[in-house]
């Protein structure tokens, strides 16, 4: 019997890569289905899921309202930020109040990170002076004054130091400050509500063991996600790859969920994204 095909998009990044690596190396089994990764930007992964062109994503928890209608999240494959997150810097530290009147090099308005500065500064976009930037040109945007301010996620929250730019704030610091200790949800996978259930939980279940997997095999998944760390060192790319594949990718837990209702919520109540009544998860 020839194996169903499935679209399976994430982003070209080492927490992505690794998370990933056994599916993509059928080092595990796969169940009668098959994987074509399509790996984009998260941005354009995020207005990909708006169309329901793909039939797995990885996406950014400010997006699922916008594609509840067509996706369910998938339990595993949450990327928290404890205690850390997305940034912002600058060539001088500023407040909040500066920045806010400065302009900002963000990676996407769809992602968690550009939620994110909308809540910590608590304003909305058409109130704020920002350009969108591919995430990995935001340090040289910021050096050439195009941007005063950039708002950085992947690696660049461990290599901004070397672009010579200074840390103003760090938004999963703040945010477990603010919040009972939660984590901050900046992205998820989800699945294709044309799946029918019953294949969504065998899927859900790949996902998992993947994501197992590499966690269980560490240093051969962390030499595979370099190829993918964009001048990261081995020990920068394990570094990173811990901040975000950890226990709470491989299932979020009820604080993980709590975590996505209350950044959700606080977004909808701002009137930054639509309001949902109740997450789904893949069962």
């Amino acid at each position: 019997m020839q194996n169903r095909k499935l679209k399976l998009g994430h982003s070209p990044d080492p927490d992505d890569a690794f998370m990933f690596y056994a599916m993509a190396k059928d080092l595990i089994p796969q169940h009668g289905y098959e994987f074509e990764h399509i790996l984009q930007d998260i941005q354009t992964l995020n207005e990909r899921a708006t169309h329901g062109e793909l039939d797995i994503s990885a996406i950014s928890i400010h997006a699922y309202p916008y594609v509840a209608d067509k996706y369910a999240l998938l339990p595993s494959g949450a990327s928290m930020g404890d205690g850390y997150g997305p940034m912002l810097v600058a060539k001088a530290k500023l407040t909040s109040a500066e920045i806010a009147k400065r302009r900002i090099a963000v990676p996407g308005k769809m992602t968690s990170a550009f939620l994110a500065l909308q809540i910590f500064l608590d304003t909305k976009a058409d109130e704020l002076d920002y350009i969108v930037v591919p995430f990995d040109e935001i340090f040289d945007v910021v050096n050439r004054g195009e941007a005063e301010v950039g708002l950085i996620i992947h690696e660049g929250q461990l290599t901004y130091e070397d672009a010579g730019l200074q840390l103003c704030a760090d938004f999963g610091a703040w945010w477990k400050s603010e919040n009972e200790g939660l984590p901050l949800p900046l992205g998820g996978n989800v699945i294709n509500k044309q799946i029918p259930a019953e294949e969504r939980s065998v899927i859900s279940k790949i996902l998992e063991e993947s994501i197992g997997y590499s966690l269980d095999h560490r240093e051969e998944a962390v030499k595979y996600a370099l190829q993918f760390g964009r001048g990261l060192d081995e020990g920068l790319a394990d570094r990173f790859v811990g901040m975000y594949v950890n226990d709470w990718t491989r299932d979020y837990g009820e604080r993980g969920r709590e975590a996505i209702r209350l950044f959700l919520s606080k977004g909808a109540e701002r009137g930054l994204v639509p309001a949902i009544e109740e997450l789904e998860f893949v069962q």
